[in-house]
């Protein structure tokens, strides 16, 4: 166990040790266990987070101001358009200025291109811990989570495990990358058989395909692009397929409708479970376009674990918050 994680900035677990994400995993057992059983746990007693949104949450928020008020402190709410942020405060003044003011910052910003970038700016100046609530690159609270809820139907050794980090449709928007990359970077650390499957326009960031590989490589496991839905699902422990942007195609919005529309029939549905592993989980960090990316009866079905994988976003970030912002 790593004793000394405070003021550690948490942007991407890529740059934690796997000393320290055993540490994280570890306290966040115990701090679920202390909730379960209803005993108090108020590590970070009147300590204040500040919480900045450039895009909605709803679990984000919601696990984020839980987690602070049940570690005994205060999580303070800061929406970027209603306040100066959207009429010129930089992120340098941000850092500064909140870091004083607050003991931790954490930003949610996936405009793509600027929000990996504006984290790192407030980082630079802050004299407290910054947290990753997502951004354009990395999401790595919902990975951490998504990782200890695998550990919990799995054990904590997972070398070998296949998982199927997979694109699906949805006609919603534009989504961000930041959840298949997070995965594929974190769970190759593992060493897990790491498959990650989308058509030829929903790419990923060269350089994270890279490090998923090296990761492999260093941890024993395997990392393998490949385009072909269905393929995906064989023989996988662990199904996750969900819609992110062709952003690295285009990023024009109605140019990705029209590139989606080709792959209409990639929904996780009955039948691609079946090409499953039996004992296959399906995770989803939700919310998810129902009857388009998934079906009802695999969402809502016993393979599912996305309730799980939610309240393990609250475990994972007061576990994070707890060493980082402690006194």
């Amino acid at each position: 166990m790593q004793t000394d994680l405070r003021g550690r900035d948490m942007i991407t677990e890529q740059e934690w040790t796997m000393d320290e994400l055993d540490t994280v995993f570890d306290v966040a057992w115990d701090l679920k266990r202390k909730r379960a059983l209803g005993e108090p746990h108020a590590l970070l007693r009147d300590k204040v987070l500040a919480l900045l949104f450039f895009i909605s949450s709803t679990r984000t928020r919601a696990s984020f101001e839980a987690g602070m008020a049940q570690l005994g402190g205060h999580a303070q709410f800061i929406e970027s358009r209603t306040t100066q942020i959207s009429h010129g405060d930089t992120a340098k003044e941000i850092g500064e200025i909140l870091g004083r003011y607050n003991d931790g910052i954490a930003i949610r910003h996936c405009d793509f291109g600027e929000g990996n970038k504006y984290l790192r700016e407030v980082a630079a100046a802050s004299r407290v811990p910054v947290l990753n609530m997502q951004c354009d690159v990395y999401h790595p609270f919902q990975i951490l989570a998504d990782a200890m809820t695998i550990m919990e139907k799995f054990g904590r050794n997972l070398k070998g495990r296949k998982i199927n980090v997979s694109w699906a449709y949805a006609a919603s928007y534009q989504k961000p990358i930041s959840v298949p990359q997070s995965l594929i970077l974190l769970m190759t650390r593992f060493g897990m058989n790491v498959t990650l499957t989308h058509p030829p326009e929903y790419k990923l960031m060269p350089d994270i395909l890279a490090q998923a590989q090296e990761n492999a490589k260093r941890s024993g496991g395997s990392f393998e692009i490949i385009h072909d839905f269905n393929e995906g699902f064989k023989d996988a422990d662990i199904v996750y397929p969900k819609s992110w942007g062709a952003l690295l195609t285009t990023t024009d919005d109605a140019e990705s409708a029209r590139i989606g529309k080709k792959y209409t029939d990639w929904i996780c549905d009955a039948r691609r479970m079946k090409m499953a592993k039996e004992h296959a989980i399906y995770m989803h960090c939700l919310p998810a376009d129902r009857n388009i990316e998934v079906a009802d009866e695999v969402i809502d079905g016993p393979q599912s674990v996305v309730y799980d994988e939610a309240e393990n976003r609250l475990h994972v970030q007061k576990a994070v918050m707890a060493l980082t912002m402690r006194s």
